[in-house]
């Protein structure tokens, strides 16, 4: 049986791989219910772009996000001694009339922000370290130089899971956004929030599991 040095360390000392879907409630979420939550303020890597999911510039936005995940997630592993899961891909999504999410749904309206969540203790000085490690590879993703770091605060919040297909999610939308949002004294604040919790590139349509988060307030 080969030598494990790390036995003989104490538990402080060894390595633990920190998985934010776990330890994190705001990753959470029931199918058929509505939850209201308290989500903490986080950090992510995030690049902006419009229009309809699966265009060039969502394509383009997503392969930048993920290798420099990938990167930072080892860069603290080794310099750090701090070892985490890259968590899921999540999505800000907004429209300059909303509707166009719900009853007279239109992608070609969309705005979003793609991201991946990035623990705290990862700063500006390292994103900007893993941009340059990203930029030496063989293929440099075409949305690299437009992947920063931002906080966002969402605070209270209704979240639900969907599953199914990204298409089906209108009619959930339009209960959470026209009915019980409203019915329970609160109206709408920040954008809306798709967290993927399913690799899109590879499970099938009917088995994506999303979670649909909209922050909120309390209604005047």
């Amino acid at each position: 049986m080969p030598y494990r040095y790390d036995r003989h360390l104490p538990a402080r000392r060894r390595h633990v791989k920190v998985d934010f879907k776990k330890s994190l409630s705001c990753y959470k979420a029931t199918s058929g219910r509505f939850d209201v939550i308290e989500v903490p303020p986080l950090n992510y890597l995030m690049v902006d772009g419009e229009g309809a999911p699966g265009d060039t510039a969502h394509a383009d936005a997503i392969e930048a996000l993920y290798p420099m995940a990938y990167t930072l997630k080892f860069k603290s592993k080794v310099d750090l001694g701090r070892d985490y899961v890259v968590p899921p891909l999540e999505g800000l999504w907004w429209a300059d009339d909303m509707r166009s999410f719900t009853t007279d749904r239109n992608p070609s309206k969309w705005h979003w922000s793609m991201m991946i969540m990035l623990p705290d203790w990862l700063k500006d000085a390292d994103v900007e370290a893993a941009k340059g490690v990203v930029a030496d590879k063989k293929s440099v993703p075409t949305a690299l130089g437009r992947v920063d770091l931002r906080r966002l605060e969402e605070g209270t919040a209704f979240q639900t899971l969907h599953i199914g297909s990204f298409d089906d999610e209108g009619p959930v939308l339009e209960e959470l956004h026209n009915e019980v949002i409203p019915s329970r004294g609160f109206v709408m604040t920040q954008h809306h929030h798709e967290i993927y919790l399913s690799d899109f590139r590879r499970v099938t349509p009917e088995k994506l599991r999303t979670i649909l988060r909209q922050p909120v307030a309390p209604a005047a």
